[in-house]
């Protein structure tokens, strides 16, 4: 069953490659959706795929890439939206 999760995460998540490492995460866990940054400093992500899949990618996004240093992250399951990909937006 496909679910979809919307994950904010805070701390210093940007100018640090968290959102191309995160494309990467989603890709070895064969998840759809995106990332973008946000205004506020944080990082959005949608993610779509297995329970499995999200729960590994979830566990990544707390800690992120090498130079991230996560300080909070907020996972809420949302109703499914059928993305095909998983992109990095702007």
């Amino acid at each position: 069953m496909i679910r979809h999760y919307k994950i904010v995460v805070k701390g210093r998540v940007q100018g640090v490659g968290y959102r191309y490492n995160a494309q990467a995460a989603a890709h070895k866990h064969n998840l759809t959706g995106y990332v973008r940054n946000q205004h506020d400093g944080s990082v959005l992500i949608h993610a779509e795929g297995v329970e499995d899949g999200l729960q590994k990618f979830i566990d990544w996004c707390n800690t992120g890439p090498r130079l991230a240093e996560v300080s909070e992250l907020h996972a809420e399951e949302m109703k499914p939206e059928g993305f095909k990909t998983f992109e990095v937006r702007k």
